[in-house]
């Protein structure tokens, strides 16, 4: 593989208005020592990979110190780094040689929750109640005889109560697992401890953050009832929002804390941002989160979201665009995440969740605003279902009986056995077992491979960052097609890019966009224009004045 010459990093203050970043779940990435748990030194190596492949930034999930309860979302120290990734050394390398290849890097912070093994937690459980130290979390007496219920109804994101009982007979609050103790975000010690780690990590050279659950730091005053059965089937939060706004959810004091956020992030040089991974009740609560004195992005889970047909996508990205326009902002579009079943596997899985995911990929890239990649979509992985009980992890598995393990078994690199080059050559240990089938998925198998995955994401990739109508930020038109059929064009200058999917129940003939320049699927001649085949998309060049 011939890696580009690189180039150094830009200190364009706008750079993530029309970004691609590509998420790194660091345990399933590159292991460097062979102990089967990726880390950053196996991020360090495959820096080059990912500049190839035509990323503009890394998001990396947590490597702070952990328990690993939920896979680093527990921290236990926010300025240290997980012995099992590394240390603070090897951070320091790695985002150098990043930069050095004109990559960005945008790191986890989990503001919500700590660690129980957090030093506030355990001072707090070691203190009585009423005490300074448990005022940092949300500690409270519980309901009837001798406080034996809980203090209110709410249940955990991760099934059954979010409050568990100390030995003196008080309960904590934890929406996630017991493990993940919330914090009392209208405590001012807990405000300026977060603005501290901004900075520690900012000084570190890190371009920006992605905020886990954004939504979720404010509680409603006096932590009413929710009145109605909440988590214990593991929905969704987008489905629980849609009965109305929750007292843990998307309170109006959670902005606060990002007008207190935004000025320490415009105190540094080269553009530092923040992306909400946030849930509100309605696009226009959501929107919110945005603007110049709050946050530079939101997550539009409704992409993500939305159903294989042509009006799904259409009216979720006519009500994306409508909401960036207002706010001045550009929308984040993702198929995929750490969190969600893989969209090879939601679109059908197979063959028909292959076609329908590669055509997802152009319609996306296609579209103004920022783009984020989870890692292994660019292979056409699919999720790994058949993953043995006991070797899951998600602690959403036990209480649910749901998990996200499928969507983070490592990604293969090279080889003819699991796991797939994953770690030093002759280590054949990683966390999460990959299928015998991800041999032909591999990267190595894939690279320089006609029609390949691989080689569908580095072309639309490349064209995305050198394409005048797609480099800039301007809109969509959207054109007339038959049923089915979702067509819209960019333009700059004299210069057209149409991105048409067909989405119907056969092929359909395309005519007068022009030359095609990038296909998920193989287009033929037919009737003096191309046929492109069902669940594909193609990019179509035109000049005006041609």
């Amino acid at each position: 593989m011939t890696v580009s010459i690189p180039s150094p990093l830009t200190a364009d203050a706008d750079w993530w208005r029309s970004a691609v970043v590509y998420q790194v779940y660091v345990r399933s990435f590159a292991d460097s020592d062979g102990d089967g748990i990726g880390d950053l030194q196996g991020i360090r190596a495959r820096l080059p990979y990912l500049r190839e492949l035509g990323v503009d930034a890394l998001w990396l999930t947590p490597f702070y110190t952990s328990p690993m309860v939920d896979g680093g979302y527990d921290v236990a120290d926010y300025r240290d780094v997980d012995p099992m990734f590394g240390n603070l050394a090897d951070f320091e390398a790695m985002i150098t040689d990043a930069h050095a290849l004109g990559l960005r890097i945008i790191v986890d912070i989990v503001p919500n929750h700590t660690s129980d093994k957090h030093p506030w937690f355990t001072a707090a459980l070691a203190a009585a109640p009423g005490s300074p130290e448990r005022a940092r979390y949300l500690f409270a007496d519980g309901k009837g005889d001798d406080g034996a219920q809980p203090p209110n109804d709410w249940e955990s994101i991760f099934g059954g109560p979010a409050w568990t009982r100390v030995p003196d007979g008080q309960w904590y609050l934890h929406l996630f697992d017991p493990a993940q103790p919330d914090l009392n975000w209208r405590h001012p010690e807990v405000r300026s401890e977060f603005e501290d780690i901004l900075r520690f990590w900012l000084d570190r050279g890190v371009d920006g953050f992605r905020i886990d659950v954004a939504h979720g730091m404010i509680k409603a005053a006096g932590l009413p009832d929710v009145g109605f059965n909440s988590m214990t089937t593991g929905r969704r939060q987008s489905e629980l929002l849609g009965k109305g706004r929750l007292p843990y959810f998307d309170q109006d004091e959670v902005h606060d804390i990002y007008r207190a956020w935004r000025p320490i992030l415009d105190s540094y040089p080269g553009g530092r941002m923040a992306v909400a991974e946030a849930w509100a009740e309605t696009p226009q609560r959501l929107a919110r989160y945005i603007g110049p004195d709050e946050l530079h992005q939101a997550f539009s889970f409704d992409f993500l979201d939305a159903t294989w047909s042509a009006d799904s996508f259409r009216k979720v990205i006519d009500t994306a665009l409508a909401e960036s326009t207002i706010v001045g902002a550009p929308t984040t579009w993702v198929l995929s995440n750490h969190d969600r079943q893989r969209h090879v596997t939601r679109y059908g899985d197979g063959e028909v969740g292959l076609r329908r995911a590669r055509a997802a990929a152009l319609l996306m890239l296609a579209l103004p605003g920022c783009a984020y990649l989870y890692q292994g979509e660019e292979l056409g992985l699919p999720e790994v279902l058949d993953l043995p009980d006991e070797l899951r992890q998600d602690p959403a598995f036990l209480r649910t009986g749901e998990s996200r393990d499928g969507c983070r078994v490592p990604i293969p690199w090279s080889g003819e056995l699991a796991p797939y080059g994953f770690g030093p050559a002759g280590s054949d240990l990683s966390w999460l077992p990959a299928p015998t089938t991800w041999r032909a998925l591999s990267v190595a198998a894939q690279t320089g491979t006609p029609g390949s995955t691989l080689e569908l994401y580095r072309a639309a990739l490349r064209i995305r960052h050198t394409h005048p109508a797609l480099a800039g930020l301007g809109g969509i038109t959207w054109l007339e097609t038959g049923p089915g059929v979702l067509a819209f064009q960019r333009e700059a200058g004299d210069t057209v890019l149409t991105c048409v999917v067909n989405i119907s129940d056969a092929p359909v003939v395309i005519d007068g966009y022009g030359t095609p320049l990038v296909a998920s699927s193989t287009l033929t001649e037919r009737d003096g224009g191309h046929l492109l085949p069902v669940d594909a998309a193609v990019w179509f060049e035109r000049r005006l004045n041609g």
